[in-house]
C-alpha cells in the first residue's frame, strides 16, 4: 500500500520541575538552600530513513510523545533530560503546521533532521533564588511544557524522470521494459493508482530513479480524478517524459491529449512547465500509427519539444530515449521545492502573547502560558514567594495592564486557576 499523506499530532517532554531543598548535615544548623534544576524535556525529531518508502506506519499510530524531563534533586543536582523522540520518514516528506499551514521542514536526503516540536526548559531550584535578603527560598519553578502540534506529512516521490501522460497511454508498459519494477498493467483506466519507482541501469556510471506516476484527465488541477495525488509528485522530478499514444487507439487526438496534459500541469502550478520535457509518441508499432505519428511530430517539434517514436511494447526506440534523457539529467541540479524552510522557523518558541488581561464580570482574569508557569511556581503561602510573584508581573507589564482596565485594592485576579486579592 502506498500512502503519500498522514495527520499525527505530536509532544515534545515537559520540562521537570525545580525543587525547593536545603542542606542538612551534622554540626550545620542552617544550611543553605540546595534545590536542583529539572531537566529538559526531549525534543519530537524528524529523521530520514532512505530504507522507508511510504507513510504507512502513521495510518495505525497517529500520537507521539517524547519522555519529560526529570524533576531536580538536592544537593544542586539537575534532574536527568528526557530522551528524544525520533521519528523515521521517507525521503521527500514534507512536514506542515496543521493550524498555520507553515512548512516545517522539507526532508529530502538520507540522515537529514529537523525539531518539529521543542522540549520544555527544566524549572530552577530554589538555589537560584538565594540573595542576602533572601537567604531561605522556599520555593523553586515549575518546568516548562513541551510544544505539542497536529502535522500534515505529505511525501513527495523522489525521481530524476517523471512519466506524465493520459491514462492507458503506455507509461506502466515503458517503466516495466527499462527497470526492474513490476507495475499493474491492464487496458483500463487508472491501472495505475500509486506512484511506481524503477531504477533505470544504462551501464555501470549510468542510472536514475524514474516514476509512472497515475495518469491525468481534464480538471486534475482542480483535484478531479487523481488530479492532486498526480501533479504533487510530479513537482520533485528533474525531467519529464510525456508518454502520447500516437496510435490514437481508443478514438483520441494525439495533439489534444498532449496539449491537454501541458494545460493541466501550467494550470496546477508554473514551475510544472518550466520542468524538461521529452516526448515519446508510444505505440507505433500498431497498424495507423504512422500516419498520425508525422503529424504529430510536426505540431510538436515546432512547440520546440524533441519527439522520440517508440513501442515501449516490443522496446523499438526505448534505449534512445533513456540515454538522451540519461544526459538531460547530468547537465541538471537537484530539484528543491521549499527553499523559504529556514532552521529558525523549526525552531521557533510559540508566536503567542505571553500572557492576556480581561474583565470577566468582576474579575480580572489574566491568561497564557507564561503566567501559568509563574503560579503553578509560586508558594503562596510563602511570604518570600509572594514577593517573587509580585516584581515578576510587575516587571511583565501585567501590572500595568490591570490598572489600565480600572482595578483597585481587593479587586478579584484570577490566573491559572488560583484567585486572590490585588494589593497595590
Amino acid at each position: 500500500m502506498f500512502i503519500d499523506r498522514a495527520r499525527i499530532f505530536v509532544k515534545a517532554g515537559n520540562g521537570g520541575n525545580g525543587i525547593v531543598s536545603f542542606r542538612r548535615e551534622k554540626y550545620i544548623a542552617a544550611g543553605g538552600p540546595n534545590g536542583g534544576d529539572g531537566g529538559k524535556g526531549g525534543d519530537v525529531v524528524f529523521l530520514v530513513d532512505e530504507n522507508l518508502s511510504t507513510l504507512i506506519d502513521f495510518k495505525y499510530k497517529k500520537h507521539y510523545k517524547a519522555e519529560s524531563g526529570r524533576d531536580g534533586e538536592p544537593f544542586n543536582r539537575t534532574g536527568r533530560s528526557g530522551e528524544d523522540l525520533i521519528i523515521k520518514v521517507p525521503p521527500g516528506t514534507v512536514v506542515i503546521d496543521e493550524e498555520t499551514g507553515r512548512v516545517l521542514a522539507d526532508l529530502t536526503k538520507a540522515g537529514q533532521t529537523a525539531v518539529i516540536a521543542r522540549g520544555g526548559k527544566g524549572g530552577k531550584g530554589n538555589q537560584h533564588f538565594a540573595t542576602p535578603t533572601r537567604q531561605v527560598p522556599n520555593f523553586a519553578k515549575s518546568g516548562e511544557e513541551g510544544e505539542e502540534r497536529w502535522v500534515l506529512l505529505e511525501l513527495k516521490l523522489l525521481a530524476d524522470v517523471g512519466l506524465i501522460g493520459y491514462p492507458n497511454v503506455g507509461k506502466s508498459t515503458l517503466l516495466s521494459s527499462v527497470s526492474a519494477a513490476k507495475p499493474k498493467i491492464a487496458d483500463y483506466h487508472f491501472t495505475t493508482i500509486d506512484p511506481n519507482l524503477g531504477v533505470v541501469s544504462l551501464n555501470r556510471e549510468t542510472s536514475f530513479v524514474l516514476a509512472d506516476i497515475p495518469g491525468l484527465i481534464e480538471g486534475a488541477h482542480e483535484g478531479v480524478g487523481l488530479g492532486h495525488e498526480f501533479l504533487k509528485h510530479v513537482e520533485r522530478t528533474k525531467v519529464l517524459i510525456h508518454v502520447v499514444d500516437v496510435a490514437a487507439f481508443e478514438g483520441r487526438n494525439p495533439v489534444d491529449d498532449f496539449e491537454l496534459i501541458n494545460r493541466e500541469l501550467s494550470e496546477y502550478s508554473p514551475m510544472l512547465m518550466d520542468k524538461p520535457q521529452v516526448v515519446a509518441a508510444n505505440k507505433i508499432d500498431i497498424p495507423g500509427a504512422a500516419d498520425n505519428l508525422k503529424k504529430f511530430t510536426e505540431v510538436v517539434e515546432a512547440k520546440g519539444y524533441r519527439v522520440f517514436p517508440i513501442s515501449a511494447a516490443t522496446g523499438k526506440g526505448v534505449k534512445e530515449l533513456m540515454y538522451y534523457v540519461a544526459e538531460m539529467l547530468k547537465k541538471l541540479p537537484d530539484v528543491e521545492l521549499y527553499d523559504e524552510v529556514e532552521e529558525e522557523v523549526v525552531y521557533k518558541a510559540d508566536d503567542e502573547a505571553p500572557f492576556e488581561v480581561y474583565k470577566e464580570n468582576d474579575v480580572y482574569v489574566i491568561t497564557g502560558k507564561w503566567i501559568e508557569r509563574l503560579v503553578a511556581s509560586t508558594n503562596f503561602a510563602s511570604y518570600e514567594s509572594l514577593q517573587y510573584f509580585q516584581r515578576a508581573i510587575k516587571r511583565k507589564g501585567i501590572v500595568d495592564e490591570l490598572e489600565k482596565l480600572g482595578i483597585n485594592e481587593g479587586d478579584t485576579v484570577r490566573a491559572g486557576g488560583f484567585e486572590f486579592e490585588y494589593v497595590r
